[in-house]
């Protein structure tokens, strides 16, 4: 045995290596279940599965300045494939030419109304507002530049007809501008972290988040846990652990597709990365009161792996720093530590597990997303460009989150919407 100080490092490094080793097997397994479950014996996919009932939903679209996809993301909720539905576009503040083209939108089609907020007040307002002027209790919620799946109602009603504790569903976002290297690792990374965590999730106890752009509600339940929380920067995970939290059930439904432009620059990456982080970051510190309360022991494992998830980049980062000074420094100033990120070994790896996870959520997806095969070169870059990039924001994003006034509200930003296809 080395000294003490040695073995501690090694401790560590053990740390980073092993924790996104284990996860990645966990969810792969998680995911797998969930495919036995819910997936396995259905046809290809070619339109959902009769339901008894179809209760008429309301569509909410809260947008701010999306003047340039107002228009394609309202027609495409219009031409839904559902008996009774109204569609509701909340243009929150936008100072662009939102508002004119839904009102022109709302003067063709008569499922339509439109919402003018005086000023911004933020994607939760947008949502509460959408969700208090709704005629019907079942609310799909989708955001400004989403184009909805013909089908994707009939996928997410089903599971409010089946069971009456069901709060929210969350459907099953596609990214389609694919011109980019960012844009086909995105694609990737929705596959092989978003789609085949949630199935995991949802195997093992509680989905973590809903996705903002395609989850429906019930209006009651959303009405119980008193809306969406306007100081929060992601509205959509602080709904998700207040319904947890209040005893209602939220699930996955990967049939319900929606497709989404998402950021193909390094600037906006890092944006959206590091507004997710901090997100994340206000609801643990908001929830670790979770800890506490022996009734909800079902999400302490949502907690715990919040927990190490923050303290392997932290980790990351310490490492990363010894590493560089010492290559700096004269030998044995500092405890010889190799690189974290060394392609070496144990980096090899952790590259081929990325790639089998990868490959293994690509053909749960491919039933409904054809070709993502040919993203798997591009999922190569993923460990070195993504994960560093979601390090970075989750050690920049918790002295924002402790130094942000508390009930600041969250207003809406214009995003990087990518390069159009």
């Amino acid at each position: 045995m080395g000294p003490p100080e040695t073995t501690a490092w090694h401790g560590l490094l053990a740390f980073v290596f092993y924790y996104p080793l284990f996860m990645s097997f966990l969810w792969m397994t998680g995911a797998a279940l969930f495919w036995w479950r819910f997936e396995r014996g259905e046809p290809d996919w070619d339109g959902p599965r009769v339901i008894p009932d179809t209760p008429p939903v309301s569509i909410l679209i809260p947008s701010y300045n999306e003047g340039e996809n107002a228009e394609e993301t309202v027609t495409h909720a219009l031409a839904l494939d559902y008996p009774e539905f109204e569609v509701i576009a909340i243009n929150d503040g936008s100072t662009d030419d939102t508002g004119e083209v839904l009102e022109r939108l709302a003067a063709l089609h008569p499922r339509l109304r439109v919402v003018h907020l005086a000023e911004n007040q933020g994607k939760a307002m947008g949502l509460q507002a959408g969700a208090l002027l709704a005629r019907h209790e079942i609310l799909i919620c989708i955001d400004g530049d989403a184009l909805l799946d013909p089908h994707a109602a009939r996928w997410l009603v089903r599971h409010f007809v089946e069971s009456p504790d069901v709060a929210a569903v969350t459907g099953n976002p596609r990214i389609r501008n694919r011109s980019t290297l960012l844009g086909r690792v995105q694609v990737g990374e929705f596959s092989s972290l978003v789609g085949i965590i949630k199935r995991a999730q949802r195997s093992f106890g509680r989905i973590f988040t809903v996705s903002g752009v395609i989850t429906a509600f019930r209006k009651s339940a959303v009405h119980h846990v008193g809306y969406w929380s306007a100081d929060m920067l992601t509205e959509d995970i602080d709904i998700t652990w207040k319904l947890h939290r209040a005893g209602w059930d939220v699930r996955f439904e990967p049939n319900a597709l929606t497709w989404i432009l998402m950021p193909e620059t390094l600037r906006g990456l890092w944006k959206q990365r590091l507004r997710w982080a901090m997100g994340g970051a206000q609801v643990l510190l908001k929830n670790l009161d979770a800890w506490l309360v022996p009734g909800e022991s079902f999400l302490w494992p949502l907690l715990l792996e919040m927990c190490a998830s923050v303290v392997w980049a932290y980790t990351m980062l310490l490492l990363s720093v010894m590493w560089v000074l010492g290559l700096v420094l004269p030998p044995g100033t500092l405890p010889v530590v190799v690189s974290p990120l060394s392609p070496q070994g144990g980096g090899l790896l952790l590259g081929a597990t990325c790639l089998l996870q990868f490959a293994f959520s690509s053909w749960l997806d491919s039933r409904y997303d054809r070709g993502l095969g040919r993203n798997l070169f591009w999922m190569i870059w993923y460990p070195i460009a993504f994960w560093a990039i979601n390090c970075a924001s989750t050690v920049v994003a918790y002295p924002k989150v402790l130094l942000r006034s508390r009930g600041k509200r969250a207003r809406w930003i214009s995003p990087d919407r990518g390069i159009r296809p």
